[in-house]
């Protein structure tokens, strides 16, 4: 988060100035307007587009209409301009992200401010105290950020108390902000069912890679494995998990580690479900969804050799979106498990059912349509 930006504005009696606080790491704006009920959506959108941050000073809940409008406006396609059709899924994908890049560019700029206890003066406001305390306990001072993230926050925290129900496991798993939720969560289903390595029996110990949740530790501790050892670099990731090991009363089967990949040692079993897809995210918050280069996809296959004891097993989760949107090939992946002295064992599949499937006005619906996730088996050559 940005700490240490200030953001400064005019209002009728000077200058003023504040923290400015932003979860996915946007530097504070240069040019702000103070806005309130009287601003119409029209306008606020214009000014938004040209770059200029609104500083609200209304009713909360107008803010809250106002941004809906500007949304509305931001997906509606420009009159007469037709709309070009994709050369290749590739470029739909790219043509996409630009949109969703360029539509939160947009959204993000209408701003509120906070106290330093996290409450916001101004009417009608809610009582996000709670959460924001979930995502930083430490703030001292009033600050501003974007509404749009509040929003997310606040989310966020519904997640975080109701819990995603995993049918796999029969369990519910609950996120925190700032860590990939479970939402498509039919890949828990391939590791509740996939044998269990002979390995096992007498060499009990087994490594998640890139934990997250804890979700696949918890599928494991839940089919009786006694010794996991889970690692992320994500300090809120492993506070996350170790809030879901609790509930699930297998904290006692799970050490919680903080590194990047693979932990010291070797395994009988070791798993990941890496970023699916082998592109730059936009902010922290999306390195669970999208790999640059797939650093990790590849980071994990070429240390596996290494970490896996003799006969053990490489259980890697991969879904073949990124293939059908032409940003990686299947020979490319099967060529990067070999190039790291690695066989295929056996691979298992699964049908994603989330909405979007279903959804033909999605640009990306080919793609999504035919997408599968795998459960790859793999072992050293």
């Amino acid at each position: 988060m940005n700490h240490d930006l200030i953001i400064h504005w005019q209002e009728t009696d000077g200058e003023k100035s504040a923290r400015w606080r932003s979860e996915k790491g946007l530097p504070a704006p240069k040019r702000v307007q103070v806005i309130d009920d009287r601003m119409p959506a029209n306008g606020a959108y214009r000014l938004a587009c040209e770059g200029t941050a609104l500083l609200w000073r209304g009713d909360f809940q107008n803010a809250r209409q106002l941004l809906h409008a500007m949304a509305r406006r931001a997906d509606k396609t420009k009159p007469g301009k037709p709309k070009q059709s994709a050369a290749s899924p590739a470029e739909a994908f790219h043509r996409h992200r630009l949109a969703q890049s360029q539509r939160a560019r947009i959204l993000e700029k209408l701003l509120i401010p906070f106290n330093a206890d996290h409450s916001i003066p101004l009417r009608r406001a809610p009582d996000v105290h709670a959460a924001c305390l979930e995502v930083d306990d430490s703030n001292t001072e009033p600050y501003v950020a974007s509404l749009r993230e509040l929003l997310g926050l606040i989310g966020a925290h519904e997640w975080r108390k109701k819990g995603i129900q995993i049918p796999a496991l029969g369990v519910a798993i609950h996120p925190h902000y700032g860590v990939f939720a479970p939402i498509r969560n039919e890949y828990v289903q391939l590791i509740a069912q996939a044998p269990i390595p002979e390995l096992l029996a007498t060499e009990s110990t087994v490594f998640d890679i890139g934990t997250g949740t804890g979700v696949l530790a918890a599928a494991l501790a839940l089919r009786g494995v006694r010794h996991i050892t889970a690692t992320d670099q994500d300090a809120r990731a492993l506070n996350c998990a170790r809030d879901n090991l609790t509930r699930l009363n297998v904290l006692n089967q799970v050490e919680l580690v903080q590194t990047d990949l693979f932990p010291q040692g070797q395994a009988a079993l070791i798993v990941c479900n890496p970023p699916w897809i082998p592109a730059r995210p936009s902010s922290p918050l999306e390195h669970a969804i999208f790999d640059p280069d797939s650093r990790m996809l590849r980071g994990f296959l070429q240390g596996l050799s290494a970490h896996l004891l003799p006969g053990g097993e490489g259980w890697l989760i991969l879904s073949d979106f990124a293939e059908h949107l032409g940003l990686r090939t299947r020979e490319e992946l099967l060529a990067a498990i070999d190039a790291a002295n690695l066989k295929v064992l056996g691979k298992s599949d699964v049908k994603p059912h989330h909405p979007r499937v279903s959804d033909t006005h999605d640009p990306l619906h080919t793609a999504r349509n035919a997408e599968l996730t795998s459960l790859w088996r793999l072992t050293t050559q």
